[in-house]
């Protein structure tokens, strides 16, 4: 797992991505508390290569991007489907989720934590990580998942 500190690059969100509403963000206590459990449950789901971007006084959009790999597409959809019930279980509100049919690149977006789950071939291919860590390429290549 690695941390790294971005800084947002206003083209990059790919399509049908849209920043969440301030209705459905919540304090900077349950940010990180949602942030956690996210952490764990994407470990407990054995999520691969997970990483972490605090977007906090970056982004309106969010204060955390996790992004973490599935083995295959049917790994991802259910790491998406498990943690979307979690959350909204845990009583952080609904998750809107993108990609689910195909599971190739699924987004979770829960407010103030968005989650891109990938297939390690998908995730290459688009290299978010690196898009978001603009600035920050020496964190990225100590992280080792640039």
């Amino acid at each position: 797992m690695t941390n790294v500190q971005a800084t947002p690059v206003s083209s990059g969100a790919p399509a049908g991505i849209t920043a969440s509403g301030k209705g459905t963000r919540v304090s900077e206590d349950r940010s990180d508390e949602l942030h956690a459990m996210v952490m764990q449950q994407l470990d407990e789901d054995q999520a691969q290569d997970i990483v972490t971007i605090d977007l906090d006084g970056k982004s309106s959009m969010a204060d955390h991007m996790v992004i973490a790999s599935g083995r295959s597409t049917r790994q991802v959809a259910s790491i998406a489907q498990k943690l979307a019930e979690k959350i909204k279980q845990d009583g952080y509100g609904p998750v809107r989720l993108e990609g689910l049919p195909a599971a190739d690149w699924v987004v979770l977006d829960a407010g103030d934590v968005v989650v891109h789950l990938f297939r390690p071939e998908v995730r290459s291919f688009y290299n978010i990580e690196r898009m978001w860590s603009f600035g920050d390429e020496d964190k990225m290549a100590a992280g080792g998942n640039a």
